[in-house]
């Protein structure tokens, strides 16, 4: 029934087994407060030279809130990271072309945030811009270093700091949310009604800002720099109904000298994002497939590349005729990858964007999630298969490339390693047969150099129709004190199922499910049918139809816990956020075999689900029927239909400020277990968090989280 492995701890310098012996004797179980500990880093930029590397580095100060600084490190490892601002709200570092200016975003409480500019030739950093109180998502410095491209939003009128503060002092409450368009929040983003991200202009000099492009009904577009500084390449949407129709999503060209957007003709529907452009200027690049699904679904999503109408013949490239015509296609349209399958992990943010950037004219490079990790794939132009540049149960987030195309900068983690900033080095021009990770930071090593973490266990479990699940085990440490079992006792076990549900576990480093295993827990973390990373036959089984491929998954691995030897099969509890919530609700309602629940941020009646999440169930594409017509496989797929008799004792943890999974859906379950005796806590997180509070949300809120599951789980197993 089972194959099996174990995956080996990163590697480490060698010492003597006398010395090795003592550090392990010296090690500790981790423990909740050691979230406060950990040191996260994210937005790997590199210069244009390949010498230097730029991140954000976020910690948690002495009153609990999380403070975010611009650092910078040689790519070489010839001196050690240093900070380049103090925070407390830093973010968004991007090299200057020449290498010699830094831009970043600089925030602070109670102020609009702002573009700054550090010459790192020394001196203290200036703010350049003058924007109002708003939101800015992306800035792009233009090749030739005289502008940056920026997406803005402005917050509106009626909820700026200014409007609040005004309305204090005369005694006036919060005015109403006048809604007309259906796109009005998202979740994490909270509510920002008909304003939209816009494409700005600012003068890398001056901080000037002049408005280029407002066109996209979304304001959810990307953008790129054509090599010469002349034109951008964009994605947008531009129907009035683009939320419920994302096919429409267009690549346009816009001409910066005269303000003008012209669409490219001839390509196919379907969902566009993450444009980029060549070295040479001759072809872009983007994610995307045929079809009407959005971007986020079961289908693979693919990568693609066109002639730039209008290009200048370079390096034998041929312009298109004119901007009516293409020579788009897929490049990955023969494999099973997709380029949107994240790895899920509590210590890092969980990008759900493709990542795709230019190695040299011929090669793009983009991350592949795939068996639970996450890898930097080298695709050619062509037609070649595309290569795995890294292997093995590791992540990668991918930043920019270098100039001359041999690195790239990145983060990498693992299981058992917290995201570290670094490079791959990849050679020239993609001729290596791989990529060398060369870090830049350890900012975790001596934190983590004094727990005792177990590396997971790899395993494959079959369901009763044959299909095979990957899942990973992590056992208690042996200074876990109730991990000191005496021989033949077994004991309990927590069975952990991811949100998304079009996501993956694996590589990511997880606190909670060390933290779960230091308190004497089992924990198993499985990919079950719906996941991404194992091509699209195993994640299209459960589009509109969820609580049945999936189920028989989570069935097999549960029978696969319950043959564990050490495993007392009484004492299995299960747990997951999101549509992991969905899945311990359907699990508790179809079987006996859990002592115990807790289910996060859940989805419990997909009929009201259908009408107040931030994205609507859009008629006929993903689910059949709607909750005001033909409802039926909606309701038959809700959990709470099914509620009936359900016994296992469970915890409820909701945030009341998130806009994906609405609070009812929590509360939906808390009265169904009440009115069935069936103990319950319900645990409610205030407005100002949101979906993702376990993965972003405040420190202290995040510590009461952990806090409320060890004691359920210690009350329960």
């Amino acid at each position: 029934m089972v194959a099996s492995r174990v995956m080996s701890q990163p590697r480490k310098p060698s010492s003597p087994p006398s010395r090795r012996r003592t550090l392990a004797a010296k090690r500790r179980p981790i423990e909740a407060e050691d979230l406060l500990c950990l040191v996260s880093v994210g937005d790997p930029q590199i210069s244009a030279d390949g010498t230097r590397l730029l991140f954000v580095r976020s910690v948690i100060n002495d009153r609990q809130k999380a403070e975010a600084s611009i650092w910078t490190a040689a790519t070489d490892g010839s001196t050690p990271p240093r900070a380049l601002t103090h925070g407390p709200k830093d973010s968004m570092a991007r090299f200057a072309p020449d290498g010699r200016r830094v831009a970043f975003l600089r925030g602070a409480d109670g102020k609009a945030t702002q573009i700054a500019m550090l010459d790192l030739a020394g001196g203290e950093a200036r703010t350049l811009t003058n924007l109002p109180e708003g939101s800015i998502r992306a800035m792009h410095w233009s090749p030739d270093g005289t502008r940056l491209a920026v997406t803005f939003r402005p917050t509106e009128a009626d909820w700026t700091i200014e409007a609040k503060n005004a309305r204090e002092r005369d005694g006036r409450g919060d005015p109403p949310r006048v809604l007309d368009d259906r796109w009005n929040r998202l979740d994490g983003d909270g509510w920002f009604g008909a304003a939209r991200y816009a494409l700005h202009l600012v003068d890398a000099s001056s901080g000037s800002t002049t408005l280029l492009y407002a066109e996209d009904t979304l304001g959810d577009f990307d953008m790129a720099w054509s090599p010469n500084s002349a034109r951008l390449a964009i994605t947008t949407n531009r129907a009035n109904d683009a939320l419920l129709k994302p096919w429409k999503s267009e690549l346009m060209l816009v001409d910066v000298a005269r303000g003008t957007a012209s669409p490219i003709g001839g390509l196919p529907i379907g969902p566009k994002l993450g444009v980029a452009w060549s070295p040479d200027g001759a072809r872009l690049a983007w994610a995307g497939r045929i079809g009407r699904d959005s971007a986020y679904s079961t289908e693979n999503l693919e990568l693609w590349t066109m002639t730039v109408p209008g290009a200048s013949a370079k390096r034998g490239h041929k312009p298109s005729a004119a901007a009516g015509s293409s020579d788009a296609r897929s490049l990955t349209h023969a494999t099973d990858l997709c380029l949107l399958a994240p790895t899920l992990s509590d210590s890092s943010e969980v990008a759900f964007k493709p990542t795709i950037v230019w190695q040299d004219n011929r090669t793009v490079l983009t991350r592949v999630g795939w068996y639970g990790g996450g890898h930097l794939v080298a695709v050619s132009l062509d037609s070649t298969a595309p290569r795995f540049l890294t292997e093995g149960l590791v992540e990668h987030v991918i930043g920019n490339v270098a100039r001359d195309g041999a690195r790239v900068a990145a983060l990498r983690s693992d299981p058992t390693t917290p995201a570290e900033a670094g490079t791959l080095e990849l050679g020239q021009r993609g001729k290596t047969a791989g990529a060398r990770w060369r870090p830049a930071t350890a900012f975790n090593a001596a934190f983590v150099e004094r727990l005792d973490l177990v590396a997971p266990s790899e395993h494959w479990v079959t369901a009763d129709d044959g299909h095979r699940t990957q899942v990973w085990v992590i056992r208690p440490p042996k200074s876990a004190p109730r991990a000191a079992r005496s021989r033949g006792q077994r004991g309990p076990a927590v069975l952990e199922i991811h949100g998304g549900p079009h996501t993956q576990y694996g590589a990511g480093f997880f606190h909670e499910f060390h933290l779960l295993a230091a308190q004497g827990y089992v924990v198993f973390y499985p990919n079950p049918r719906g996941s991404k990373g194992y091509g699209r036959d195993h994640c299209d089984p459960i589009r509109g139809s969820w609580g049945d491929k999936d189920w028989l998954d989570v069935q097999a691995v549960t029978r696969f816990i319950q043959s564990m030897k050490d495993i007392d099969p009484k004492r299995i509890g299960i747990m997951g956020g999101s549509y992991g919530g969905y899945m311990t609700n359907w699990a508790i309602a179809h079987s006996k075999a859990y002592c115990a629940a807790i289910t996060d941020r859940c989805v419990s009646n997909m009929l009201s689900f259908a009408g107040n999440s931030d994205y609507p169930l859009v008629p006929g594409e993903y689910w059949t029927g709607t909750n005001y017509d033909n409802p039926e496989r909606l309701w038959k797929s809700s959990p709470i239909a099914h509620f009936k008799g359900v016994s296992a004792p469970t915890l409820i943890i909701h945030s009341e400020g998130d806009l994906r999974c609405n609070i009812e859906q929590g509360e939906q379950v808390h009265t169904a277990l009440v009115l069935q005796g069936v103990p319950t806590r319900f645990v409610r997180y205030p407005l100002s968090t949101s979906h993702g509070m376990s993965r972003s949300g405040p420190p202290d809120m995040k510590l009461h989280r952990l806090r409320e599951i060890i004691g359920w789980w210690k009350k329960w197993l």
